[in-house]
């Protein structure tokens, strides 16, 4: 997370969002979509950069305040909002995401069973789609980890803070991450006889 995003969670919280959220809570309309217009859009960029399909994220941005507004009356100003809104976010997004790759899955053994693949002419969307397969194909925990420090630029404290674990377990998991990425890329990287032939 930037520093502007940082001074943008101080400025909502000091310019009345106590205040907002208890109007949320006590059924008042208009405070809950002053609250969602604040902070809806970048619920969405980390809903996009989990997913990386843009009208799954639209989705699963709607499904993220209903569920906060649902919750709103149990959040105790412990950390910032935005920050608690992040969390929700992930724990809605990693739901989401199990149902699509089941239904991914399924689709794809369709296609496959009744297709022959085509010869690639442009090896540049050949390797983008490896590469987003391979961050689908991570497990859960890394591949949220990545996306949030390597894409989104939180740090490994923000992180900790968001998913509810250390620092250093931020650090291992991206590690991982990454190495993992690594190994699944390197054989779309090299030509038979061992020598690259692209770079992502």
């Amino acid at each position: 997370m930037t520093s502007s995003a940082l001074a943008f969670e101080a400025r909502a919280f000091v310019s009345g969002e106590p205040e907002l959220i208890a109007r949320v809570v006590a059924g008042d309309r208009s405070a809950a979509r002053e609250l969602y217009d604040a902070h809806a859009p970048r619920v969405f960029r980390l809903a996009f950069r989990l997913t990386g399909d843009n009208e799954l994220a639209r989705e699963l941005t709607q499904e993220t305040f209903i569920r906060a507004f649902a919750q709103l009356g149990r959040f105790r100003g412990d950390s910032a909002l935005s920050t608690w809104l992040h969390r929700v976010t992930v724990s809605v997004v990693s739901n989401g995401m199990r149902k699509v790759k089941r239904f991914r899955a399924r689709e794809t053994d369709l296609d496959e069973a009744g297709t022959v693949p085509a010869q690639n002419r442009d090896g540049d969307p050949d390797m983008r789609d490896k590469l987003y397969r391979a961050i689908d194909e991570l497990p859960e925990i890394y591949r949220t980890t990545l996306v949030m420090h390597d894409v989104e630029g939180y740090t490994h404290e923000e992180i900790g803070e968001l998913l509810g674990v250390t620092p250093g377990t931020s650090k291992s998991q991206l590690f991982k991450a990454r190495a993992r990425m690594r190994k699944t890329l390197r054989p779309a990287r090299e030509a038979p006889n061992g020598e690259e032939v692209c770079h992502i």
